[in-house]
């Protein structure tokens, strides 16, 4: 899928498509996250991005995306950007809250009796050393999700 090089706005979101990728403001809901996951997949893949790399990149910008809405709750004002690159594809979501940052809190992969925590764990297999920054509006996590994880 080729996009255009100008922004498109749409109800719940702002779509500023870049050379390797595209920023996308929105606000966080269900129809929200499905469109980010969409076009995350159909940006990398017309880019050439290994399929295995795009579902990658989709499992991480989905599991910010959840984290920001915990934090931050249903509709709030999210930016998303994704961008492949040659060392692999980035993944940036800012959120408005400057003072939560994400959590490691130790639980494992495949502790069966845990019934949340997963997420960062899995963020660390598969894009490791993700950052995060305040920025005057809020908050960034910054992801470069490698071919093979790591």
């Amino acid at each position: 899928m080729q996009l255009a090089h100008r922004p498109t706005a749409a109800l719940g979101h702002y779509l500023t498509p870049t050379p390797t990728g595209f920023s996308l403001h929105m606000s966080a809901s269900p129809r929200n996250l499905r469109t980010v996951r969409g076009l995350t997949e159909a940006t990398l893949l017309g880019a050439g991005v290994a399929p295995d790399l795009v579902d990658s990149a989709q499992l991480v910008l989905s599991e910010l995306y959840g984290n920001a809405v915990h934090a931050c709750g249903d509709y709030v004002p999210l930016v998303a950007e994704v961008e492949s690159a040659a060392a692999g594809v980035w993944v940036r979501l800012h959120d408005p809250d400057r003072r939560r940052f994400p959590r490691r809190r130790g639980v494992q992969l495949d502790d069966s009796a845990a019934e949340s925590g997963r997420g960062l764990p899995l963020m660390d297999l598969l894009a490791p050393g993700w950052d995060v920054t305040p920025t005057p509006v809020g908050k960034q996590i910054c992801c470069l999700v490698r071919p093979g994880g790591g």
